[in-house]
């Protein structure tokens, strides 16, 4: 969603960088770039006015002036005014002191608030909540079975009592559902309202009644990211009529430009909590500003990624295969293993949107772009159509055992050649860094292993007079030199060692007289 703008600034501080200094007119026009990007990438005018001019201040200041990198630190104070139109600090959820914890969800039809929350459901279960779905939207058609059908998928009750479709009373249901969650130990009350496709009084009307009738202690306004400057006033006009504590971010994986969410929190003075980036259930986390921030100025967002791993990996299975990489060669380390790694990566979610994640990555954009997610289950099919001894040793693995093998996977025996190869580079390579050796072709890092500071290396021979390659001239020229080492160890010169019948060419005797 904020390609476009990461595109613009990364070249605005790009221009910037070897410059020993800046001048007014340098920040003038660093300050000008930074404005076109934010109006192009649908910011609100008032939030880009209050942007700049904060940028302008700082970096007319002390701070950038007396810098010994100057353009470091204008992308510095971009980041941290980045942080603070996004909110500042992550809001978390406000739990209530007796349960359950009421939380209403608003916002326009369609900006996904049924399918949100079986999202929220489904995160709360993970913080070790017990959370009830609630089907107050009473109009849209097919309203409470999709609700039913998101919370099923999530793993999470619902509470539906009436069918929908125009019937039943939803100030009524959101009411009764407060009594059913004490009854049945549901700490916590998700619960879903109507929308309609534009403000309109009746539904503001609705949303107030359901408000005064449960006391929600959080009132989530769900907005779709992609709707430009619309959400903005969408969200002044909710804040007004119903109020609501906090924003939930729905479709940031579109290709919009994103500019609403830069402003939505500074227009409102609400800050964003959650954000969904994708239609599965678990593409859904809380809202961090540093980090949405790190990732528009292409300096990635590695806690974000180590937070999925350790979500993913047991610390138990990271353990038992570094073991294994750490053994000779790392020949204990198996395709199956390799196999079992892969399919933990894929769980985590889409290879592209992990590499995005990774510092820098901007610059190769397209070609993460272009990644064929299926490749990953070609390499799958390939694995489960080899025998167990293969994938043990696949050393094992010739002519005949690889056609059968691509014959069973469906790809060519080149591809299975491939992976076998790759497999062997890849367990070399890992192997090495669990010993600490570094990667290899890598300069080595100081405390890592690897390169001059592993080891010394064996002194170089010392320079002399080469070998001949023929090896009667070769065997000539050692003897000559045994010969030599038995004259010095006899402490004789050479001429004392001469044959008494030893005579001068006739050449040398005319030359000496």
């Amino acid at each position: 969603m904020f390609d476009t703008l990461s595109d613009r600034l990364s070249a605005t501080f790009k221009n910037l960088r070897g410059k020993g200094r800046l001048s007014e007119a340098d920040i003038d026009a660093t300050a000008r770039e930074i404005r076109i990007a934010l109006l192009e990438a649908d910011v609100a005018l008032p939030v880009v006015r209050a942007f700049i001019k904060q940028v302008k201040e700082r970096a007319s200041g002390a701070e950038v002036s007396q810098a010994l990198n100057p353009a470091q630190q204008v992308v510095k104070i971009v980041n941290e005014e980045l942080i603070t139109i996004l909110g500042g600090e992550t809001r978390r959820l406000r739990f209530a002191k007796t349960a359950p914890t009421v939380i209403m969800l608003a916002g326009l039809q369609g900006a996904g608030k049924t399918t949100l929350a079986g999202k929220l459901g489904q995160w709360l279960k993970g913080q070790g909540h017990a959370p009830l779905l609630v089907a107050c939207d009473l109009q849209r058609p097919n309203a409470v079975n999709q609700l039913s059908v998101v919370a099923e998928r999530a793993g999470v009750a619902v509470y539906a009592p009436e069918p929908g479709n125009g019937v039943g009373d939803p100030v009524k249901v959101a009411q009764d559902s407060i009594e059913y969650a004490r009854s049945k130990q549901y700490d916590v009350v998700v619960v879903d309202t109507a929308g309609r496709l534009g403000i309109d009084q009746e539904m503001m009307q609705q949303a107030a009644d359901i408000r005064d009738a449960v006391k929600p202690d959080e009132i989530l306004f769900v907005v779709d990211a992609m709707i430009g400057q619309d959400a903005v006033n969408t969200a002044e006009a909710f804040r007004d009529g119903v109020g609501f504590d906090g924003v939930v971010l729905s479709k940031l994986d579109g290709d919009a430009r994103g500019g609403a969410a830069l402003s939505i929190a500074h227009v409102t003075g609400k800050q964003i909590m959650f954000a969904s980036n994708g239609e599965k259930l678990d593409e859904f986390d809380a809202f961090h500003p540093d980090r949405m921030a790190s990732r528009i100025l292409d300096m990635g967002d590695l806690l974000t990624l180590i937070e999925q791993a350790e979500k993913t990996f047991s610390q138990e299975e990271a353990e038992k295969m570094a073991s294994k990489l750490a053994s000779k060669k790392g020949q204990d380390f198996t395709l199956d293993d390799f196999l079992a790694q892969m399919e933990q990566v894929r769980k985590m979610g889409s290879i592209s949107k992990l590499l995005g994640m990774l510092p820098g990555m901007g610059q190769i954009k397209d070609q993460i772009n272009n990644i064929d997610e299926r490749d990953v289950d070609r390499t799958a099919a390939i694995i489960k159509s080899m025998t167990p001894g293969e994938r043990h040793d696949p050393t094992i693995i010739n002519g005949s055992r690889r056609a059968r093998i691509a014959k069973g996977s469906g790809v060519e025996v080149s591809a299975v050649k491939n992976l076998v190869e790759r497999f062997f580079e890849a367990r070399k390579m890992m192997s090495r860094m669990a010993q600490g050796g570094g990667m290899p072709g890598m300069p080595g890092i100081p405390g890592m292993g690897g390169g001059p500071g592993r080891q010394k290396k064996q002194q170089k021979q010392a320079k002399g007079k080469r070998k001949s390659g023929n090896p009667m001239k070769r065997k000539a020229e050692e003897q000559a030199a045994a010969e030599r080492r038995e004259q010095g160890a006899a402490g004789l010169p050479a001429a004392a060692q001469a044959p008494q019948d030893f005579e001068l060419p006739d050449a040398f005797k005319k030359f000496m007289g």
